[in-house]
């Protein structure tokens, strides 16, 4: 019966700890985005763009409005997964799996969450590059022979 019991325990710490690799990925990611946004935010204000860029401003009011709601979400998610990685050391304490199973469901719905949070800016952060490359091109200066 203790063999048992410490087998339990064992793999629970190893579930506990894959669990906790994965949030570590996630704050990761998280705090990576934070130095992406950013530089995309200093990028969108600089004076780089030409003003007869044809609907330069409001392009550019899309693009910073679109990653002020990317960063919102990603602060609301920051806080989520700290706070859910805190709750992590009560699932060792937990001597009945079913105690574990509302864990397992906040964190599986967390990495939804969190992986789409991260595509939606991905796909920004592409189209802001394109448009702003776009344009750094049409404006490089020619140069001489």
């Amino acid at each position: 019966m203790t063999s048992q019991n410490q087998f339990t325990k064992a793999d629970q710490s190893q579930k506990v700890e894959r669990l906790h690799q994965e949030l570590r990925q996630w704050q990761s990611n998280l705090y990576f985005m934070q130095d992406e946004i950013l530089f995309i935010d200093h990028l969108l204000n600089a004076y780089i763009f030409q003003p007869t860029t044809p609907n330069l401003f409001e392009r550019i009011q899309d693009y910073l409005f679109r990653l002020k709601k990317v960063k919102q979400q990603k602060e609301k998610l920051g806080t989520l997964v700290s706070n859910h990685e805190k709750n992590l050391v009560g699932m060792l304490r937990c001597t009945d799996s079913k105690c574990d199973e509302p864990y397992y469901q906040r964190h599986d719905t967390m990495k939804v969450e969190v992986t789409k949070c991260l595509k939606s800016f991905q796909m920004l952060k592409s189209e802001i590059f394109n448009y702003a490359g776009g344009i750094l091109k049409k404006n490089k200066p020619k140069s001489n022979p």
